[in-house]
């Protein structure tokens, strides 16, 4: 059963496509609910039209990690450093960094 919610955000989509927000709400949406190839593909799309400041990034290397692709876990975490350090979020530097040193040691 799909939430009311991911079906109110995916009607919202079809008139605006490419709105950050709506992109945004429902990839978050999408992983809550474990449908991580989902979410991948709508982070995608809205990092596409929107310069984000990290947060997406981790949402990205998170849902990959779900489905057991490591490597694009750590290529996701690196991207999102590169952008927080453009944002000046050094606490999510540290934190995206930790998670690299985490999941390396999976590799």
């Amino acid at each position: 059963m799909m939430s009311e919610r991911i079906e109110a955000l995916k009607r919202a989509l079809e008139k605006e496509p490419d709105n950050p927000l709506g992109l945004y709400g429902l990839a978050v949406e999408l992983f809550k609910e474990k449908r991580y190839d989902e979410a991948i593909l709508y982070l995608h799309k809205y990092i596409d039209v929107h310069e984000d400041e990290g947060a997406a990034y981790r949402l990205l290397a998170q849902s990959y990690l779900n489905i057991g692709d490591v490597e694009k876990a750590i290529e996701y975490y690196q991207k999102g450093i590169e952008q927080a350090k453009k944002f000046n979020h050094q606490s999510m530097v540290e934190e995206f960094s930790q998670e690299i040193q985490n999941l390396k040691g999976m590799l």
